[in-house]
């Protein structure tokens, strides 16, 4: 039997039980369904997270009082002992540091904006320095970003976020009108580009005004973070290692202590959601390994009642001159032509859910066609797992006491 009359017969096979084929291919089709929804979904992330997240650039790093995320509660509690970082801060930095060509800083706070009778509520308050214009990733659609006068002079002046230009000011332009923040009236020198959504929360309800101006609202005693950009990508490490070197003598760390304060580039994001994602990855495999087993199993059992079902045809088969390998070829066959047709299946499903997902919802979805490759070997894999035994059971039927079947 050549592989084109056995995958011929095998085929028919399967038309001849539709049902009872897909209801034994249902295991293997969750199994690679789930494997290609979380593959698609898990890369997607990591795409968004490097692009709209962990956009620092490759020589951009930021010093914190607090790092991205709690690992434990004790690392909590060491982190809200930190003293707070200053402006003074950010000028020894820019005094000393050789290898920085920038050196910015932020500070935030959540406010309500208010233009006329039209009000936004819960949008973030940034006080940056002027040169953030060239450190942050912040692109100005209309009008300009702040200037270093405005810095030094605290002026009441600010640039919105796309989305709060279009809440407070729907059918004109925001530059020149003036908005109230905090009882303080700010004049509109800019509107930002639009960025989107990270992970349905939005990146454009912003509103940034001069961190002199924050202050003379806020005051003084919040942290600040500082922004740091190095000449370029090589010269970013001795940067990092000159402020560290500043920061420490000025908090007075000692020798042997830890940074009390964060450092983080834009490999930190990355580590830190692949530690994350990496974690509900693996969780997810093992849900659809199992499941994919379970898929196989089946299908072994269903190939081992076939096998008996035509134990006649089998002898019959011997009796014209089949030999062995011949036979067990052609269950071998089988068994992957299920599994192959079960696997098509599920890439299809999992692409098709994953479409849906990014339809219907901010999460990301990224559609590799090696992804799909993955999953069709996956089961052409369990294919020839579990029917090498039946294949091999058939194979070696006594043909005499097969014919005797009924």
């Amino acid at each position: 039997m050549n592989v084109s009359e056995a995958i011929y017969v095998a085929i028919g096979s399967i038309r001849a039980h539709k049902l009872r084929s897909f209801l034994t291919l249902l295991g293997l089709i969750i199994g690679v369904m789930t494997l290609i929804l979380v593959m698609t979904i898990v890369q997607g992330a990591n795409v968004y997270v490097e692009e709209k997240v962990a956009n620092l650039g490759t020589n951009v790093f930021r010093v914190s009082r607090t790092p991205l995320a709690v690992t434990n509660f004790e690392e909590f509690i060491r982190a809200q002992r930190n003293k707070n970082l200053e402006i003074s801060d950010v000028q020894a930095v820019r005094e000393v540091c050789r290898d920085c060509l920038e050196v910015g800083a932020e500070v935030t706070a959540t406010t309500t904006v208010k233009a006329g009778n039209e009000v936004g509520e819960d949008v973030s308050l940034r006080g940056v320095t002027a040169n953030m214009a060239d450190i942050g990733t912040t692109a100005i659609e209309e009008g300009r970003y702040l200037s270093q006068f405005e810095e030094r002079s605290g002026s009441p002046v600010c640039v919105l976020g796309s989305e709060v230009a279009e809440q407070l000011f729907a059918y004109t332009s925001a530059v020149g009108k003036t908005v109230r923040i905090a009882n303080e009236d700010h004049l509109v020198v800019g509107v930002a580009e639009r960025v989107g959504t990270v992970l349905g929360q939005s990146q454009d309800n912003f509103v940034i005004i001069p961190i002199s101006a924050f202050f003379k609202i806020f005051g003084p005693r919040r942290s600040v973070t500082i922004q740091v950009k190095a000449p370029d990508s090589v010269r970013l490490e001795p940067a990092i290692d000159q402020v560290r070197l500043v920061l420490r003598s000025r908090r007075h760390v000692g020798y042997n202590s830890p940074d009390n304060f964060y450092i983080a580039t834009s490999d930190t994001f990355l580590s830190l959601w692949s530690s994350i994602s990496s974690s509900f990855f693996m969780v997810f495999i093992m849900i659809s390994s199992i499941a994919s087993i379970v898929g196989g199993i089946v299908i072994m059992n269903i190939m081992l009642v076939s096998v008996t079902e035509r134990t006649k045809e089998i002898g019959i088969r011997r009796a014209v001159g089949a030999r062995q390998r011949d036979i067990l070829w052609q269950f071998l066959v089988e068994a992957l032509a299920l599994c192959v047709v079960g696997g098509f299946v599920g890439v299809a499903g999992g692409f098709l859910i994953a479409l849906v997902v990014r339809q219907l919802t901010p999460f990301p979805v990224s559609l590799k066609w090696w992804v799909a490759a993955i999953g069709l070997i996956l089961s052409t894999l369990i294919g020839i797992f579990f029917g090498i035994y039946p294949a091999r059971k058939a194979s070696r039927l006594d043909p005499i006491e097969a014919l005797r079947a009924e």
